[in-house]
């Protein structure tokens, strides 16, 4: 009889945070798969729980996914946890989740923390749509797309961020959504936790040693209308395709832009360029 696989949610600072459901789930599998075994066992020591450790992150999880889901197909019951908070959110697991689907295993979420709704739950701004980004890309394309697609979003927006990496995301968000009230979480459930509110500016200027996981939740844009869509139109092509230029898109990806701006074929705008 196939074994199941556990998505388990673990504290993300306080420690009496994990839920009893957790405590006997981890107990009662027979093998635990963690992102970093040496810092899960901490959280194992303190709950007095002693049970074989895999290591599973995004380095080896293609390497080590098949294994894993043999075991199970074995009998093993299999719990996966993350460093902190909830698993497969921005951490591993998606790819083990997706793999134990296609092979009929049963996924069982064992819910808890979680860093973006903690933070949502005390950051005061609109809580009935927003969008979650995770960490925006590292490459220079991709996060200006990224950027973009903030900028043209409604909805309230929740990022992570590391410390280190903090203040010049913050300047990239200012020059994408200007004078937007956000909100910084810090230190979330620990003794330090932290929440930095005002806009881009006031925010960046409060943050002196910049110290933990951060993260960053932007306020509905309720601004967001017709007006700029209708503004765009009334520049030139070529000007319009200027506007997309300066904020770092490269020519395929403007095109698609206009062509979406102004509803027309992207062959047609295609076509304006090449002659």
């Amino acid at each position: 009889m196939k074994g199941k696989l556990y998505i388990v949610a673990t504290p993300i600072g306080n420690l009496d945070d994990i839920t009893l459901r957790a405590i006997n789930t981890l107990k009662q599998v027979d093998i635990i798969i963690a992102e970093d075994t040496r810092h899960s066992l901490k959280l194992l020591n303190h709950l007095e729980i002693t049970k074989p450790l895999i290591s599973y992150h995004r380095h080896n999880e293609e390497e080590k996914t098949d294994m894993i889901l043999n075991k199970i197909e074995e009998g093993n019951n299999i719990a996966l946890i993350s460093d902190a908070g909830t698993p497969v959110i921005s951490d591993p697991g998606e790819f083990i989740v997706k793999e134990a689907l296609e092979r009929n295993i049963e996924v069982v979420p064992i819910p808890g923390a979680c860093a973006i709704i903690t933070a949502l739950m005390s950051a005061g701004v609109n809580t009935r749509s927003f969008t979650f980004y995770g960490f925006l890309s590292l490459n220079k394309k991709l996060r200006t797309k990224e950027l973009e697609q903030i900028r043209s979003n409604r909805n309230t927006i929740i990022l992570y961020e590391a410390p280190h990496k903090i203040i010049n995301t913050l300047k990239d968000l200012e020059n994408y959504v200007g004078d937007r009230k956000i909100v910084l979480a810090r230190e979330l459930t620990k003794i330090h936790e932290e929440f930095i509110r005002g806009t881009i500016e006031e925010v960046r200027e409060k943050i002196t040693t910049p110290k933990g996981e951060y993260v960053i939740i932007i306020d509905e844009n309720s601004d967001i209308d017709t007006n700029e869509e209708n503004e765009l139109n009334k520049l030139t092509l070529e000007e319009h395709f200027e506007y997309y230029k300066k904020i770092g898109l490269d020519k395929k990806d403007i095109i698609k832009k206009i062509a979406k701006d102004r509803n027309v074929p992207k062959n047609e705008i295609y076509q304006h360029f090449i002659n």
